[in-house]
């Protein structure tokens, strides 16, 4: 399945066309590399560093989704990996003299 088209399904981007922007500002990571080709092919098991508006966020492709369904039905396809919260970058460092 092409990376856009996943980012849409899984309700990660508004629209098609948002997806397609997201993924040619070249700062998508699938498996560790950086991604700048709206047509790259993604599989289950893959992992994405996405930047979406709230932070950015680590998933895990569980399974790739048949249709742009319901965000209950999207979230069941993908894995969070850095449920932690929070960018240690942003909070500070507290042990600063």
């Amino acid at each position: 399945m092409r990376l856009d088209k996943l980012l849409w399904f899984l309700r990660l981007a508004k629209t098609r066309s948002a997806a397609q922007a997201l993924v040619t500002s070249g700062h998508i990571r699938l498996n560790g590399k950086r991604v700048d080709r709206t047509a790259q092919s993604v599989s289950s098991g893959d992992v994405l560093v996405l930047p979406l508006p709230r932070g950015v966020t680590v998933i895990e492709l569980i399974t790739l989704p048949d249709r742009r369904g319901p965000p209950a039905e999207a979230q069941g396809c993908y894995r969070v990996l850095d449920a932690a919260g929070g960018n240690p970058i942003a909070a500070g460092n507290n042990n600063a003299p």
